[in-house]
């Protein structure tokens, strides 16, 4: 089991013995005084793998566009995910709905990979080569505001010496 869970092992045993038992999430949760969120999450993986909701599964798996646009599929054809789960080998059904919540909402783009990190910011385009006479109107356009800044920073020296 992943390392996230506030159940400890010995919880997790009575939780899935409770399960197997009949018992329901809700149920399980008040008898244990744990988490209901906790033990939905477990109830969740328990039917996926059975017994096998104990043993640590590898986290972060990436799927496919390819495999999560069949998975969505077979699962909007009617197929129960559970068993699309099982036979998928994922590590809930959780995951296909949101994959499905994606698909609804987004079409199939919803279900492409995103980028990752911060967006790339577009540079702004590069000016084309300005003619000569350009070029020299704007040099001749920023001597004369420096002129201008110069001629007052004078004149306020003098009011200040006076």
């Amino acid at each position: 089991m992943a390392g996230q869970s506030s159940l400890s092992q010995e919880q997790q045993v009575a939780a899935i013995g409770l399960f197997e038992a009949g018992w329901g999430e809700r149920s399980v949760a008040t008898r244990l005084a744990v988490s209901e969120w906790a033990v939905k999450r477990l109830y969740h993986r328990w039917q996926v793998r059975g017994r096998g909701a104990l043993v640590a599964k590898a986290t972060k798996r990436s799927f496919s566009f390819a495999f999560k646009l069949e998975v969505v599929r077979r699962f909007l054809a009617g197929e129960t995910k559970v068993e699309l789960a099982r036979q998928f080998d994922l590590s809930s059904p959780k995951l296909i709905e949101g994959w499905a919540r994606r698909f609804r909402a987004e079409g199939e783009d919803g279900l492409r990979p995103k980028p990752r990190g911060r967006p790339v910011r577009k540079r702004p385009p590069v000016p084309a080569a300005s003619s000569e006479v350009e070029r020299l109107r704007a040099e001749n356009e920023r001597l004369r505001a420096q002129v201008a800044y110069l001629g007052k920073l004078k004149a306020l020296r003098d009011q200040e010496r006076q």
